[in-house]
């Protein structure tokens, strides 16, 4: 039979049979290639894999390799589709979720007075929780249009609602986990029991939404389903008969659109009144029992009644725990403790099912709530025919990710970045930074000898403090204007796009194309980049991609590049940054195949990821994350940096005996740095003082130039040769990433990767400082 990989651009087809096993098989069910799906081929990527899928209103990737294993008949019955206006009929408001009529006094069972009301923000990645959460909560979380951005739960309590904390949670297509951030969510919810659930569900792509919709009901906690995104919706002709959805699912169901701050007081008032009351839905039992012959019904029951008073023993829900038997959950069925006859007995149940459904266990799961939510939709759900929104994005896809623009495309779009940045708008506001700097400096030195202050607390402001905080501030500019570019690229979608091009590209290293998101990050900020690559699905790649993050250069090195290339290399400017990215990326690629060949042997995980719509980005959350970032680099300059500054002056103006001294050289600081001193001489990075620099920037990269300011009096730019200066650039690239970097890597690989991490950024930027120290020198750099 012919497979998924063998059709057509254009072309539609029905899946037959999914093939493969385990987390990733139950993972494509989940997103909706089941058996009698049908699926049509959008395009490939420019490099011939993976391939573009639509299918239940959205797109989805996959490799050739996975499509291979999806066998497929051509659609031969497909009916035009009648886009017709549904005759409004008029249901009767359930009311779920209310007082008043629909809730007499006495009702319910009540938490007690000074409860603290626990909620948890579930949905799929990507639906819009993280900007509902900071709607709620005030909260001013960073919010992106790529799958994965919340990576860690963020716990908040509701405005105006102090005895509550809700808890926004990763982004998850089921409650079958896939990867690890998917594993925290699912947790939470089984281990940790909120009051409530939000569930924030997506009505631009409803039907892939309401899978995990239907998952959350069988867990029987009160609920609240959000229908986000209404506004685009209706914008382009849709609607949805709230009160008959809100029947059939038999919990409240609320329209909102978080972007726009419609709807949330709506949706709070039913979220604090079923966790208050404690109203669990009405239904979680989707099953048919006239569908097929009942087979998934009769399994479905007769397990439950099997198996209910070992779920009634670990305190899990019922239904919940049944489905997932019945799909060979291991973690699940590893907690029943269920006795040998009991598990032959289930099994020939579900034997018996897939015999009379014609389905395995997992599809025929699958097929069941999709079924549901396809006659739910038919009967509540006016779609339009193509949104605007996904119009836009094909138009806008032949270009930035076509066969032959795509690659040009991306190097010209991060060229320009990188030219904006460090040439033009980043440049300009850096020279006017800088004047003020000066200007501060000029006028305090002037008061502080008016004043007549003591020469050693002159010296410490002058050229301790303003020395070094004042020459790292003179860079926000640029910091800021790189972090804009990348956030708008970010928050448009187009990083997700860039994932699906670059795919094979990376597997080529040994990685899959969604590392390329934390991997951009780290061009930003080590941090965020390693905490991101929980949304990859592998402990493997997962690894890799942190091992392999220090190699894209942070904004955190700005500083030390632009003030080496403005005193040493001021006509090569542009030139000199990007050949250092360019050297930090090579470095990476050669010790990805290192790795590849080594640690962690194998191939990278499968390539599975929905491609969002093109979104303008908000202005809000551009400017919200701009301000996080300088607010965060200034809070650097003003703690972390000024107390390394205030540290080197007292340690390079004194000896041990505490007395002041003439030359650095005789310092305490001269004697600890002297120590390294041996080690790096033949990078030619031997001066105690560049040593005193690199020391400090291992607490904050932004240092290692204040701290050469105060060493070298303000005038490194005479006492430093160009050679010298490109060795320092080069190792400044590749070494030990910060402490807070260093954190990060410990808090996810723990203790021995956080040191490898240090000893062995060490390691190659030594080696590559030598060998480009080499070529500098046969090329008369001196």
């Amino acid at each position: 039979m012919e497979t998924l990989k063998n059709i057509k651009i254009g072309e539609t087809v029905r899946v037959e049979k999914v093939g493969g096993e385990g987390a990733l098989r139950q993972h494509f069910l989940d997103m909706g290639l089941i058996p009698g799906a049908e699926v049509t081929l959008v395009k490939y990527a420019p490099m011939g894999d993976p391939m573009e899928l639509r299918l239940h209103g959205y797109e989805l990737t996959l490799r050739l390799a996975d499509a291979d294993e999806i066998e497929v008949c051509p659609v031969t019955d497909k009916k035009e589709e009648v886009r017709e206006k549904k005759k409004k009929q008029k249901t009767e408001h359930p009311g779920l979720g209310e007082g008043g009529r629909f809730h007499a006094k006495g009702d319910g069972v009540p938490l007690e007075k000074g409860t603290v009301i626990r909620f948890a923000l579930v949905g799929n990645q990507n639906c819009g929780k993280t900007t509902l959460f900071n709607r709620l909560t005030g909260s001013k979380q960073h919010v992106g249009n790529f799958p994965g951005v919340t990576v860690d739960r963020k716990d908040g309590s509701i405005i105006g609602h102090d005895d509550t904390l809700i808890t926004d949670l990763p982004g998850i297509y089921s409650m079958s986990p896939y990867s690890s951030e998917e594993i925290v969510s699912r947790n939470f919810v089984l281990n940790e029991k909120p009051h409530a659930i939000i569930n924030i569900v997506d009505v631009t792509n409803i039907e892939r939404n309401l899978y995990l919709t239907m998952q959350l009901l069988e867990m029987n906690i009160p609920m609240v389903v959000a229908l986000n995104m209404m506004d685009e919706l209706t914008s382009n002709g849709g609607s949805i008969d709230i009160n008959h959805m809100e029947k059939r699912l038999g919990v409240p169901v609320v329209p909102i659109s978080a972007a726009k701050n419609k709807g949330i007081e709506e949706l709070v008032e039913h979220a604090m009144h079923v966790a208050y009351y404690q109203e669990r839905p009405l239904r979680y039992d989707f099953c048919d029992k006239t569908e097929n012959g009942g087979a998934v019904h009769r399994c479905l029951h007769g397990i439950s009644h099997l198996i209910e008073d070992h779920v009634e023993a670990i305190g899990m829900p019922l239904r919940f725990v049944t489905s997932k038997v019945i799909e060979d959950d291991p973690l699940v069925i590893e907690k029943l403790d269920l006795d040998q006859n009991e598990i032959e007995t289930m099994e020939h149940i579900v034997s018996q099912m897939e015999k009379e459904r014609g389905l395995d266990r997992s599809s025929a799961i699958a097929d069941m709530r999709f079924r549901f939510i396809h006659r739910l939709c038919d009967d509540t759900v006016n779609k339009p025919a193509e949104s605007k929104e996904h119009i836009r994005s094909r138009r806008i896809d032949k270009v930035l990710t076509g066969k032959y623009t795509a690659i040009p495309a991306f190097i010209l779009i991060m060229g320009l970045v990188f030219f904006l940045t460090f040439n033009v708008i980043g440049a300009f506001l850096q020279d006017l930074f800088e004047m003020g700097v000066d200007k501060a400096t000029e006028l305090t030195d002037k008061a502080l000898v008016h004043a007549h202050v003591n020469t050693v607390i002159h010296d410490l402001v002058i050229d301790g403090i303003f020395a070094g905080v004042g020459s790292v501030l003179s860079f926000l500019p640029v910091i800021v204007t790189l972090f804009f570019f990348l956030s708008m690229l970010e928050d448009s979608g187009y990083i997700a796009r860039v994932a699906f091009f670059m795919d094979k590209l990376l597997r080529k290293v040994g990685l899959s194309g969604r590392s390329i998101v934390p991997l951009l990050i780290g061009f930003g900020c080590s941090v965020p980049a390693v905490m991101s690559t929980r949304t990859l699905p592998s402990e493997r790649d997962r690894k890799m991609t942190i091992l392999l993050t220090p190699f894209m250069s942070c904004t955190a090195k700005l500083p030390i590049y632009a003030f080496f290339v403005n005193a040493f290399f001021p006509k090569r400017g542009g030139f000199i940054m990007v050949g250092l990215y360019l050297l930090g990326i090579v470095t990476g690629i050669l010790a990805a195949y290192l790795f590849k060949g080594t640690l962690f042997r194998g191939e990278a995980v499968p390539f599975v990821m929905e491609l969002p719509n093109y979104r303008l980005p908000a202005a809000k959350n551009v400017a919200q994350l701009l301000w996080e970032k300088a607010k965060d680099f200034l809070q650097r300059a003003f703690t972390v940096i000024l107390i390394a500054t205030v540290v080197v002056w007292f340690l390079q103006s004194f000896d041990t005996h505490l007395n002041m001294v003439s030359d650095a050289g005789d310092s305490i600081l001269a004697g600890i740095a002297g120590i390294f001193a041996p080690v790096m001489s033949p990078v030619g990075l031997g001066d105690w003082r560049i040593l005193v620099a690199l020391i400090s920037g291992f607490m904050a990269k932004e240092s290692v130039v204040s701290t050469l300011e105060i060493l070298y009096s303000g005038s490194v730019g005479a006492a430093m040769t160009s050679l010298s200066a490109g060795c320092l650039l080069v190792f400044s690239l590749l070494y030990t990433p910060c402490v807070a970097a260093i954190a990060a890597v410990k808090r996810e690989l723990g203790k021995k990767y956080a040191l490898a991490v240090v000893v062995w950024q060490c390691g190659v930027a030594w080696v590559v400082t030598l060998i480009i120290r080499a070529v500098l020198i046969a090329i008369g750099v001196s």
